[in-house]
C-alpha cells in the first residue's frame, strides 16, 4: 500500500458546491475509484487560504495504468466536469498534474 497526498486551490465562491458535490458522490465514481485500487480517499479544505488536500491509499501495483483507468470512465468524466469548475490547481503542479502531488515525509501508525 502506497499512501498519497495532495493538493489543490478551490475557487471560493464555489465551496458551497464542491462540499454538496462531495457529499453525495455518485456511486459509479466511487466504484470507478475502487476499481482503480484506491483506497481510504479523504479529502479536507483550509479557509481561508482555499487549499484542498487529498489523501489516498493506492493498493495496485500499476499507478498510471489505474488511473487512466479512472479517466477513461464516461461517468468520471462527467463528475469532473462539475467538479473542475470549483478547483483552482496550483502553479507549481508538475505537467501533467491537476492535483499537485505531495511528497511524504513522514507517517506514524
Amino acid at each position: 500500500m502506497q499512501r498519497m497526498g495532495m493538493m489543490i486551490g478551490i475557487v471560493p465562491e464555489k465551496i458551497a458546491e464542491y462540499k454538496a458535490l462531495h457529499a453525495a458522490v455518485w456511486p459509479a465514481v466511487l466504484a470507478r475509484l475502487a476499481e482503480a485500487n484506491v483506497r481510504n480517499y479523504t479529502i479536507f479544505l483550509r479557509e481561508p487560504e482555499n487549499v484542498m488536500f487529498g489523501y489516498w491509499e493506492y493498493h495496485g501495483t500499476d499507478f498510471e495504468a489505474d488511473m487512466r483507468h479512472i479517466a477513461a470512465d464516461p461517468e468520471t468524466q462527467r463528475w469532473w466536469t462539475f467538479c473542475s469548475p470549483c478547483q483552482a490547481p496550483l502553479a507549481s503542479r508538475a505537467e501533467g498534474e491537476h492535483w499537485a502531488m505531495m511528497e511524504q515525509v513522514f507517517h506514524m501508525d
